[in-house]
């Protein structure tokens, strides 16, 4: 592993309530594929996790509550011919999920009123048109 994944702030993924299982990718291959266990399956038990703020710990029980299985959130990866890439891209991609879900709610959008300036200014260029397009006709050509 090269770190200490950080999902949001100074907080990070604890190594130690992380869950690895390997095992042999799908697909093609060569000699290699059938004795390597490429891919990769990481699990973090976000129900039982203390790493996380609590109001945190909520929100991404209530975002993730279909991917989860008992509390539990897994993530594969076997885009990579080696583990070690694999291991990488799966915990990258729990991390991104976990920053995600933990994310505040964005802010209420506050209605506000057009101003009257820029509705005179549309009505007017509305009319200018309106003009360039009757003076197009041929009457009165006579």
């Amino acid at each position: 592993m090269s770190g200490p994944y950080v999902i949001r702030g100074s907080v990070v993924l604890p190594e130690a309530e992380l869950v690895w299982r390997f095992s042999r990718s799908s697909g093609p291959g060569g000699q290699h594929v059938n004795t390597s266990d490429s891919q990769v399956e990481l699990r973090f038990d976000l129900g039982k996790t203390q790493a996380l703020p609590q109001v945190w710990k909520e929100r991404a029980l209530e975002r993730l509550a279909g991917r989860l299985a008992g509390g539990v959130l897994s993530v594969r990866a076997s885009e990579h011919r080696s583990q070690w890439r694999n291991r990488e891209t799966a915990a990258v991609r729990l991390a991104a999920l976990l920053a995600e879900a933990t994310a505040p709610p964005p802010k209420q959008r506050r209605k506000s009123r057009i101003p009257r300036g820029i509705n005179e200014r549309r009505l007017r260029e509305k009319k200018q048109r309106g003009d360039t397009k009757r003076g197009r006709s041929g009457r009165g050509w006579d």
